[in-house]
């Protein structure tokens, strides 16, 4: 965690299925365990704010969630069959807005 004022930081990881079909998954923060709904189609470095959920006070702190997709390793065969499967089924290139 980090501390901005009263606003705690922290980076979440999901897996790219969770960001692209949206997913509601766990996240430990110092009050305990909350579940917090990942919104279809999300990308690394969107931020999902849960009000009142940071350092305790008056008003209380909002707890920030920076998202980081983190890609599963294609370390097995089977893992690199599904990487290229997408490669050639999926029309896609993660460069096409810098054109």
């Amino acid at each position: 965690y980090r501390a901005d004022g009263r606003d705690l930081l922290l980076t979440l990881p999901v897996a790219p299925w969770e960001a692209a079909l949206g997913a509601v998954v766990p996240v430990r923060l110092p009050g305990g365990e909350v579940r917090v709904r990942v919104p279809e189609g999300a990308q690394s470095g969107a931020q999902l704010r849960l009000r009142g959920k940071g350092i305790p006070g008056e008003p209380p702190g909002d707890a920030l969630l920076d998202l980081r997709v983190v890609l599963p390793p294609a370390d097995s065969p089977r893992a690199r069959r599904l990487y290229e499967s997408m490669a050639r089924e999926l029309d896609f290139d993660p460069r096409a807005a810098r054109h």
